[in-house]
């Protein structure tokens, strides 16, 4: 394998060496920038305010120099008026930039050392003694003696102390023009250096994402480029066509893992070939399973068909014969003969309703009736409807909240409601009358409906049981019935997407609890409502279902459906 240098190491070094180049590139401008802001900064808010200032105060001296003189000349007080203005300050607030001291900038920024500050000292002493020694005395000399007291030597005595003031002031101006220079120059020469840096720093940026680019492609693109054209080619079903390792590390290792997985792949297909001849013999072999199927589908409908009207004519007439039989000879037999007859009677009774309730489950998911939008409340006002003799008959209540609408098959629908009321009125018990309660709560994308009754029970051992077809849990000459009820129930839940289950919180009684799809089309809710039949209870008064309940796996009940 070619190329044994790590990729990652050569990338690693580039970008090391490039970091560095550019690094020092931004740190020399940043440093020229940092020199030319400073120099800015000098120039800007420290001489020109020194010089400013400076410039002002001397011009405010030489101004009260002149009032003085001209005072003892003429001892008008109105000439007084600059010397007065630099007495009281005024002067320099007036020519002076705000809450700026160019001293206290200068002291600050440079030190006390500096050229500037050295010679203000003797021109701030000299300004001292000229004012002290030679201005004041001399007004109070003129205002209380008069101009005729002044003397030519005090004059010249004045003139020679402000000359000194005059030398220190013009010393310490021309040394803040000095330095300003100065600092002008090194502005300049940092301005040149930023823009060096500045152009150094584009030109290495260039040349370095020149090398990189030409780097990449060498060690990356080139050899990934011709990785690909042999993936390309193995993909087009070339799978003898070898794939060759080139460039660095990485991008071998690469080659190598793709070179593996095409002799993986031919060895797949190779093995794929033999599979598919098994797979077509498998295929052949699942179609004629599904025509046995479909032919056994058809077996079971004609057997339906056959059930529903050969089997059930002789039981009719089995059981209207017999009827009739017992009718006219009752009591012409003896007691075992009527026994007998009333035996046969309803053996064919149970085995037409049991014809009936095994043709309804059979037929359940098989043919398919009409989907609609389904109101509860309305299925259940026709289960009202149909079970009104057995309702009248018990005293039962049954009463329903909040019923939505579903999507479903009404009939089933129907169907479903029908047993479990008729159940629940079935295993009543038999110190109080029956009442029966559904309710409904939306649970996310389901609905989930309850059939709570004050009935005898089931045992939560029997869970699982109940719902199994033909299961009974007790004799059928205690409780009729064929055992399909909750299994046909089970049936036609599943078959509309939900699932049902015994709830085992539930303290007296039963009840059942089982879940629907909620089509987000339909309305979402009916507003809360107490229907009843028979006995008038309030449905407030009826107690909230427990909210606890059991999934369809867990165990809960023992009593079953006739």
């Amino acid at each position: 394998m070619r190329g044994t240098d790590s990729l990652r190491r050569r990338l690693q070094l580039a970008l090391t060496v490039a970091g560095t180049v550019l690094a020092l590139m931004v740190a020399g401008t940043a440093t020229a920038l940092v020199q030319l802001d400073r120099k800015i900064e000098d120039l800007v808010e420290v001489y020109f305010v020194a010089i400013n200032q400076g410039t002002s105060g001397y011009l405010s001296l030489v101004n009260a120099e002149t009032a003085v003189r001209g005072y003892a000349l003429t001892g008008d007080a109105a000439t007084l008026e600059p010397f007065e203005l630099l007495a009281s300050g005024e002067a320099a607030e007036q020519t002076q930039e705000p809450d700026v001291d160019a001293i206290a900038l200068l002291e600050e920024r440079f030190g006390p050392e500096h050229p500037a500050l050295i010679e203000l000292e003797p021109a701030r002493v000299a300004a001292v003694e000229w004012y002290e020694g030679f201005a004041l005395p001399l007004i109070d000399q003129v205002e209380s003696d008069g101009t005729a007291s002044v003397t030519p030597e005090q004059v010249e005595e004045g003139r020679l102390l402000f000359d000194e003031v005059r030398v220190g002031a013009e010393a310490y101006l021309d040394v803040l023009r000095s330095e300003r220079e100065q600092v002008v120059t090194e502005l300049e020469t940092w301005r040149g250096v930023l823009t060096a840096t500045l152009v150094l720093l584009v030109i290495s940026a260039v040349v370095v994402g020149a090398l990189l680019w030409v780097f990449l492609r060498r060690w990356i693109t080139d050899p990934l480029t011709v990785l690909a054209a042999d993936a390309r080619r193995v993909a087009d079903g070339d799978l003898e066509h070898r794939v060759g390792a080139g460039g660095p590390a990485e991008v071998g290792q690469v080659a190598g893992d793709v070179e593996h997985m095409r002799a993986r792949l031919a060895s797949l297909v190779a093995e794929a070939t033999v599979a598919k001849a098994e797979v077509e013999k498998s295929h052949q072999l699942l179609q004629d399973q599904a025509e046995d199927l479909r032919r056994s589908n058809r077996d079971l409908e004609q057997f339906a068909y056959v059930a529903s009207h050969d089997l059930q004519e002789p039981l009719r007439k089995i059981a209207s014969f017999t009827q009739l039989l017992a009718k006219r000879y009752e009591g012409q037999l003896d007691e075992r003969a009527d026994q007998y007859i009333h035996f046969a009677v309803d053996g064919a009774k149970r085995m037409q309703r049991l014809i009936n309730d095994l043709l309804s489950f059979s037929r359940v998911g098989r043919i398919g009736g009409e989907v609609a939008d389904v109101d509860m409340a309305v299925a259940l006002d026709q289960v009202r409807d149909d079970l009104e003799p057995t309702i009248e008959e018990t005293g039962a209540t049954v009463v329903a909240e909040g019923l939505p609408v579903v999507r479903g098959e009404g009939p089933l629908l129907v169907q479903l409601l029908q047993n479990l009321v008729g159940n629940a009125l079935k295993f009543r018990h038999p110190d109080r009358p029956p009442h029966v309660r559904i309710t409904a709560e939306r649970d996310g994308d389901c609905w989930e409906f309850a059939c709570e009754d004050n009935g005898i029970g089931i045992d939560a051992q029997y869970a699982d049981r109940v719902f199994v077809i033909f299961q009974r849990l007790h004799p059928k000459d205690v409780y009729e019935g064929t055992g399909i009820g909750l299994a046909l129930c089970k049936k036609i839940v599943e078959y509309h997407g939900g699932h049902i289950w015994i709830d085992t919180a539930a303290t007296e009684g039963t009840r059942i609890r089982w879940s629907l799809p909620a089509d987000p089309d339909v309305a979402s809710h009916r507003p809360e409502t107490g229907a009843e039949t028979g006995t008038s209870t309030d449905p407030q008064t009826v107690p909230e279902a427990d909210a606890a309940s059991t999934p369809p796996t867990v165990a809960a009940g023992a009593r079953k459906d006739g």
